[in-house]
């Protein structure tokens, strides 16, 4: 799937599940998880958790460790790391507002 600016945002900021995508990204951006480590982490359901890394995945935003396995590991991709920096440094400026 070809992703854009537009899209990255559409997906964190334009949806509701937004924020929860954001904090799995946040979370795969310190280290990697399973779907459970992260359901557990973030108090989010299973299959929750699990519709939310299946559309980061299609939108190659994390990527698994092997073929889709149960307990595969997740990882967020360099584009994503990219994205991830962008809103930090967005966030930064409108703390200083």
């Amino acid at each position: 799937m070809a992703f854009d600016d537009a899209a990255f945002w559409h997906l964190i900021s334009g949806t509701r599940g937004g924020p929860n995508r954001l904090q799995i990204l946040l979370e795969l951006s310190r280290r990697p998880y399973n779907a459970n480590q992260l359901s557990e982490l973030l108090a989010l359901d299973y299959k929750t958790t699990k519709r939310h890394l299946e559309l980061l995945l299609q939108a190659s935003l994390v990527q698994i460790s092997e073929e889709p396995k149960y307990g595969e590991l997740y990882f967020i991709t360099d584009y994503a790391k990219e994205k991830i920096k962008d809103f930090e440094k967005s966030l930064e400026k409108i703390r200083k507002w």
